[in-house]
């Protein structure tokens, strides 16, 4: 075994603490499972807390498979105050009265209401977007501006879970519950909100509680996760929701060897559902394909509580073709 490799391969699920970064959060879980590949799916500023999928090992190969992921956030939403950076950690920059209208629960409920949908975006300056190889966030501390381009986004869903309304108080906030797709910069939104209401806000604290399949309660703090180690692990094909299925020896020998496999040998399964401690065994939370498999669909491949495998569907030529395939498996966890 190669120095920095632990011969783990897993999936955790942390619970970020405000202050750190997500690459501090990594380098913590190099040190807690003593592997030098560990990687995240999805970063969280250091403002923000919640749920943060660590890849450990060979499974840091599957981030590319777990970021286009929808998520879910809690946002509290400061009014009054514009900041560098959009949210509580940047400088201010300008302070702008704040309506009336704001302090309306009613008024609140349905300007949040109208969220719903598709917009064009403009991510904040602070930002971990590249333009000619620079960050943006490291331009904008140089002093440079960077014409950031909008991009395509979608709320899922919007809604009011609080008001604020003490006027003696540096700001008036609501609290705002968010699911958005991938790419979504929750600071954005915020910023936005603000402009349109004749005002500016930017986000006071930010907690993530989803990220794809991944739920916060799933996810733990790094102290515990330093003493649960492995017992940690969150079975990778649930958090994927892709289907699967499970291999014979035979079969896992070729997939370890790449090979093409015949669908018709395989019987498939739909993604897990989530599963509660009654359910184990190899089939927990599993349930046969009721639907023919899809050209380009993706499918996880099982052997003895290991994920081995992704395989790309070519339903014209009824096989399944490799497209990721693990020298050393994604461990599932206990109960399978």
């Amino acid at each position: 075994m190669k120095r920095g490799q632990s011969g783990i391969s897993c999936l955790v699920g942390v619970d970020k603490p405000r202050g750190m970064s997500s690459h501090d959060v990594v380098n913590a879980c190099r040190r807690i499972f003593g592997e030098r590949r560990v990687g995240h799916t999805g970063t969280l500023d250091p403002l923000a807390t919640g749920a943060l999928c660590i890849c450990v090992g060979p499974a840091t190969r599957l981030d590319a498979y777990m970021t286009n992921h929808d998520k879910t956030y809690d946002v509290r939403i400061a009014f009054g105050v514009a900041t560098d950076t959009d949210d509580a950690e940047g400088e201010p920059i300008r302070t702008v009265p704040v309506p009336e209208c704001v302090c309306d629960r009613a008024f609140a409920q349905e300007h949040v209401a109208g969220l719903v949908g598709k917009h064009k975006q403009l991510p904040p300056a602070y930002s971990a977007i590249k333009r000619g190889g620079v960050k943006a966030y490291e331009a904008a501390r140089a002093g440079n501006v960077v014409q950031l381009e909008p991009r395509d986004i979608e709320i899922y869903e919007a809604t009011l879970l609080g008001l604020e309304t003490d006027h003696d108080a540096p700001c008036i906030h609501w609290d705002v519950r968010l699911s958005v797709s991938k790419g979504t910069y929750i600071r954005s939104i915020a910023r936005d909100i603000g402009a349109s209401l004749g005002s500016a806000a930017h986000v006071e604290t930010l907690r993530r509680l989803q990220s794809g399949a991944l739920d916060v309660q799933d996810c733990l703090s790094l102290e515990t996760l330093e003493k649960r180690g492995l017992d940690a692990a969150i079975d990778p094909v649930y958090l994927l929701g892709y289907r699967m299925a499970f291999l014979t020896d035979e079969q896992a020998a070729d997939v370890r060897n790449g090979k093409t496999l015949r669908a018709r040998d395989i019987v498939f399964y739909e993604a897990p559902r989530r599963f509660d401690d009654s359910d184990c065994g190899p089939l927990r939370g599993a349930h046969r394909c009721a639907d023919p498999l899809a050209e380009g669909e993706v499918v996880s491949l099982v052997h003895e509580n290991e994920l081995v495998a992704l395989y790309s569907v070519q339903a014209k030529r009824g096989v399944i073709k490799p497209c990721c395939v693990f020298s050393q498996g994604v461990t599932r966890g206990k109960g399978f």
